[in-house]
């Protein structure tokens, strides 16, 4: 089994598809996730893997180096114990933590593993891992992002009017946007996830504006289907971390 990791993907979108396809991204502590807003390089390892008859697990470690030279490892489940028989997918800050997981899984994973059954790579070595990190910090940075000139002020006006939420950017906000003449788009983050027994999805974008005056500034819109009858619904705000607790609270709702 292949370590989940596309090799030529920048750490950012490494991070974003990683949070984006755990099941439980959400009970991350807050702190965990903010750090791994600085990640500069990673290196992902197949940690174990067992298989047996239909059913299948793994584990791997996904080690990060941040800007002020500490590291960070995540450990993620991989496992098709679900109705549909897909993959999913599970992270955890602690290895003890993804081990209780694993022994939590349904039965066919109850006996003991043998040295037959597992494999366990290359990312057992910290020191390694570290040493790729430092390796892959000679890769160029992620360019910043690029601003289009496309009708940006009525761009902000269209994101501001359909946001549902009572606490979306007022009219200081509006006025501002209404000097934009540039703008971007970037998704940051996007999950599925069960909501009081219901599939909903989460997806949370940047639009970032360049203003006459040179300034740069954005609003943080959620797109989610977390609503009573299943709706699409749009919420945006002012700043990145109001957005994302407004994602957890929505999730977290039963």
């Amino acid at each position: 089994m292949n370590v989940p990791n596309d090799a030529y993907e920048t750490t950012e979108t490494h991070v974003e598809r990683l949070l984006g396809r755990a099941l439980n991204s959400f009970d991350l502590p807050d702190a965990l996730v903010e750090r791994l807003d600085s990640a500069l390089a990673h290196a992902s390892a197949l940690h174990s893997s067992h298989h047996s008859a239909q059913l299948h697990r793994a584990t791997y470690r996904h080690t990060y180096l941040l800007t002020d030279g500490s590291s960070l490892t995540l450990w993620e489940l991989v496992h098709n114990t679900g109705r549909d028989g897909g993959d999913q997918h599970e992270l955890y800050a602690d290895e003890s933590e993804v081990r209780l997981a694993a022994s939590r899984l349904p039965a066919g994973f109850s006996e003991p593993e043998t040295d037959r059954e597992r494999y366990r790579g290359p990312g057992l070595d910290v020191d390694l891992d570290l040493e790729l990190l430092g390796a892959l910090l000679s890769t160029p940075p992620a360019a910043a992002p690029v601003y289009e000139p496309d009708d940006s002020a009525d761009h902000a006006r269209r994101v501001l009017r359909r946001a549902e939420n009572a606490d979306r950017p007022g009219e200081e906000v509006a006025a501002r946007l209404r000097g934009a003449f540039a703008h971007h788009i970037k998704q940051v983050f996007g999950r599925q996830c069960s909501v009081a027994g219901r599939d909903v999805g989460f997806t949370l974008y940047e639009h970032g504006f360049l203003l006459l005056d040179g300034t740069e500034m954005s609003v943080w819109e959620v797109e989610h289907t977390a609503t009573p009858d299943g709706r699409h619904m749009c919420e945006v705000y002012e700043d990145e971390r109001t957005a994302r607790e407004a994602m957890e609270l929505r999730a977290r709702v039963r």
